[in-house]
């Protein structure tokens, strides 16, 4: 639990991490941009960094109390950035080295919610030739393929059949990291963002692409959010508490977001858990703090509280 705080002296110096090497990179910079400005606005001694490869160096040319890490994706959220800033003793927001590489890797996300007996969408891992046919033998289709280690979106793809399914293979497999294929869900897509182990009203999307994919979340102008997300209010609470035990299984701490589908039986599924969510204008934490009565900066300066626990 983060303490609260007054004034935004007390703060100290904040380094304001954004950009990275990722395939985030661009969304990251639009986002640490959103919450530099917030902070600025809200009196708080802050600095922009856009860091690339290096994260470290730019820390080491200046002296900083705290860092606020926006870097979306590998290098910033699977805890390489925490575990450099645990090692410089510099304070930072979101969840630390284990929760990072945890959630980061969507592969070692489900394996754990399946050892707390959380619901997640059958899957099977891709590595060669023979692992395609299997996989249209034992899940059938539609499935969606994924790199295991990418944020927003990247690198998947839906397939219908065993030709697509070898193409989407392919795609993902450009990502250097593990591919797997998950069975397609059909149903409602709902995110809840959680903020200091409290869950916040749930979103549900809409959109008219095959999934919820990159160009929906930051592009395009036809995606839907609904929040009020149109449940009653004993449902969403179930959600919500699952998506608070989905990360506390994963030892989430700070703030994060939980995907999740609801299919035609009205039963919950477990996708996936962002540790550094988007804050651009198109981004989902801060609609659904909003509907809370929590504005923007607000929002920021309560995320940047939770570094203060790190002191």
């Amino acid at each position: 639990m983060s303490v609260r705080m007054t004034s935004a002296k007390e703060f100290g110096r904040v380094a304001v991490l954004m950009g990275g090497a990722a395939a985030e990179r661009e969304v990251s910079l639009r986002s640490g941009n959103a919450v530099l400005k917030a902070l600025l606005d809200r009196g708080v001694d802050a600095v922009g960094l856009d860091v690339g490869e290096n994260l470290v160096e730019p820390l080491l040319q200046s002296k900083y109390d705290r860092v606020f890490n926006i870097i979306h994706g590998r290098g910033g959220e699977d805890g390489v950035l925490q575990g450099a800033l645990e090692a410089l003793g510099i304070p930072y927001t979101g969840s630390g080295v284990l929760a990072s590489a945890l959630a980061m890797d969507k592969l070692r996300t489900k394996l754990c919610w399946l050892g707390a007996r959380l619901p997640t969408p059958g899957w099977m891992l891709l590595e060669k030739d023979d692992d395609l046919t299997r996989c249209a033998e034992q899940l059938g289709f539609p499935l969606i393929v994924k790199p295991a280690n990418e944020g927003s979106s990247i690198g998947m793809s839906r397939a219908g059949n065993f030709d697509e399914l070898k193409q989407a293979w392919k795609v993902a497999a450009q990502y250097n990291c593990s591919v797997f294929a998950e069975v397609w869900v059909v149903g409602k897509e709902y995110t809840a963002a959680v903020l200091n182990g409290q869950p916040l009203p749930l979103i549900r999307l809409e959109t008219p692409n095959a999934f919820y994919d990159f160009d929906a979340k930051y592009r395009a102008d036809t995606t839907r959010y609904h929040c009020p997300c149109g449940l009653d209010g004993q449902t969403e609470a179930a959600l919500q508490e699952l998506a608070v035990k989905a990360c506390q299984v994963l030892g989430v701490k700070g703030w994060g977001r939980v995907d999740l589908l609801v299919d035609e039986e009205n039963r919950p599924w477990l996708i996936e858990v962002n540790t550094v969510p988007g804050m651009t204008d198109h981004s989902l934490v801060p609609m659904a703090a909003k509907a809370n009565g929590i504005e923007f900066d607000e929002l920021v300066w309560r995320i940047l509280e939770t570094s203060l626990g790190r002191e």
